[in-house]
């Protein structure tokens, strides 16, 4: 759909529910149409998967059967060639409604659409004696997004999220239009993902003997052990949910640094001749641990021979290595790495993560994956391209601000922009003492919706097609349960699905606090999120006594 054709339509609101994100287009018009059990729901070939999933979904919370010869008005999905993958149209008269998209993807989101059209009770699972659904005003919803990445990341490793809350977290990304799952399953608090042909990377590397309570300035330590794991069914079942919900899950390995779980389970992975790796245990504190892998062949064969099964569970186009934070002072102490680094010709430490960086890239090229990591893999002349640099495949995720974004997008290289200063969910919603451990920056509501993906230095050059989208991150160093999740999501995540969504023109701050109060606040109820209310927490959310950071003489994050 060229949005182009779409000036001059009306902004008028087509529902007393208001959409959220905001769409391209609506044009009103005169009646409406009341769905109810006798409604059919008619899918053209293509469409079969979002007709399963509205049977499923709307069909629960209604009740209704929605058979394909139902004798009351019609639900149609079809599908355009003309329109855009992701883009779609949604039209009521009165004979019915039609979904119609670009691909089975852009006629899910029209679902998602349709969904909100009908009001807070459509999200609900079971149907509420005598609640109606809401009448669809008679007109017409054109609609794209921006972005074709419009990620989430959800840190299950610093704390394990049960299967079912990831399934959920799938849902809720899909009723925001929101298509990416990174899922941040190593580090070195825990290892979150089977590896048959190394168990001990989740019988040991998969358990911590305990856990700060609190950031590092906290003295509170809760004594249980903290563990668990998702077995590769759970992966692909995970996968595949994701999948008929038009979300890519894309897993994210750490390498070389955020790796003492997996040292811990095998301790020959770290750098043997600086420390002494057999004494290591999964870590209980949070920060930077300084316990990374080791520059060998045999460290390398190690995690070819893990992402050989992770390519298995992931089919998507992207591998997330992480590379961020990697501390160089045990190479420096190493022999083997300082003898790496002579024999490889290379400058100094850092060159050589990026060496290690790109034999993975490379490694995943050859199997027609890319390559994604945190905008360290930079560094160390990862931008060269005297052979010495990543490959024009690999992908950064733009973290520390735009910088690295900027610079990875000028190289020729795709970028997805996630920086801490912006769209960070774990960092605190607010100044008030209040809020639940409070982390880094203070990030309203308000600022995540005026956050901007698009860095100005790139806008109208040749780079801005290089920016694939951006994400929200969420780190759960201080989010121990489903419930702290979603008090840190949300509602701030509904505005980052809107920023991703909607183009720059379709979007206003005022208009958008006035749809989540009409109506999107409803929706989060009727979904059973926890989330911020816009007065503050609520007194089960606050958690008194616990530090974050920063706290008084500690300076914030920058």
């Amino acid at each position: 759909m060229d949005s182009s054709s779409l000036s001059g339509a009306s902004e008028t609101p087509l529902s007393p529910s208001p959409l959220i994100p905001a769409p391209v287009a609506v044009r009103p018009a005169e009646g409406a149409l009341r769905l109810d059990a006798d409604t059919a729901l008619a899918a053209a070939a293509g469409t079969e998967g979002v007709a399963r999933w509205l049977r499923t979904t709307l069909g629960a919370a209604t009740g209704w059967p929605l058979l394909p010869d139902g004798p009351g008005p019609v639900v149609r999905l079809e599908l355009d060639s003309q329109l855009a993958a992701e883009a779609h149209r949604l039209t009521v008269d009165e004979s019915g409604v039609r979904l119609v998209g670009g691909s089975a993807a852009g006629v899910f989101w029209a679902a998602q659409t349709l969904r909100q059209l009908l009001g807070p009770v459509a999200h609900r699972r079971a149907p509420l004696p005598g609640a109606q659904t809401d009448p669809l005003p008679h007109g017409s919803i054109e609609d794209e997004p921006r972005f074709g990445w419009r990620g989430f990341m959800l840190d299950v490793s610093r704390h394990f999220m049960p299967k079912d809350g990831v399934l959920r977290y799938i849902d809720l990304l899909a009723a925001h239009k929101l298509n990416v799952l990174h899922l941040h399953l190593t580090d070195d608090q825990g290892w979150r993902v089977e590896i048959k042909r190394y168990p001990r990377l989740t019988e040991v590397g998969g358990w911590r003997p305990g856990t700060r309570v609190g950031h590092r300035a906290s003295g509170l330590w809760d004594e249980r052990r903290h563990g668990g794991c998702y077995t590769q069914d759970d992966i692909r079942e995970i996968v595949a949910y994701a999948a008929e919900r038009h979300i890519t899950v894309v897993p994210e390995i750490e390498v070389p640094g955020h790796s003492q779980a997996a040292i811990a389970a095998y301790p020959e992975l770290g750098n043997t001749d600086a420390v002494d790796t057999g004494a290591l245990d999964v870590w209980t504190d949070w920060g930077i641990s300084a316990n990374v892998l080791a520059p060998t062949d045999e460290v390398l064969h190690f995690y070819e021979n893990v992402l050989t099964e992770i390519l298995e569970l992931f089919p998507g186009e992207f591998v997330h290595l992480g590379g961020d934070e990697c501390p160089k002072e045990q190479w420096q102490a190493s022999q083997t790495a300082k003898q790496r680094i002579v024999d490889l010709d290379l400058a100094d430490e850092e060159e050589l993560q990026t060496w290690f960086i790109r034999h993975f890239d490379r490694w995943l090229a050859e199997r027609g994956r890319r390559l994604i990591g945190w905008d360290e893999i930079l560094s160390g002349g990862g931008l060269a391209t005297d052979g010495r640099g990543l490959g024009p495949g690999a992908a950064v995720t733009s973290w520390r601000g735009y910088a690295g974004g900027v610079a990875a997008a000028r190289s020729g290289r795709d970028v997805v922009i996630c920086p801490e200063q912006h769209v960070y969910l774990d960092h605190r919603q607010a100044a008030g003492e209040d809020e639940p451990v409070p982390i880094g920056f203070v990030r309203t509501l308000r600022d995540v919706y005026e956050f901007e993906p698009l860095p100005p230095e790139l806008a109208g050059t040749d780079a801005e097609g290089r920016v694939l989208g951006a994400q929200a991150n969420l780190w759960t160093e201080v989010a121990e349960s489903r419930q702290r999740v979603d008090y840190q999501a949300f509602p701030r995540l509904a505005a980052f699905a809107e920023v991703v969504w909607s183009g720059r023109e379709h979007r206003s701050w005022p208009d958008f606090e006035g749809r989540m109060v009409r109506g999107h606040y409803a929706r989060l109820d009727a979904m059973g999120i926890d989330y911020r209310p816009p007065g503050g927490p609520r007194p089960w959310q606050q958690r008194p006594g616990v530090l974050g950071r920063p706290i008084d003489g500690v300076p914030p994050i920058v």
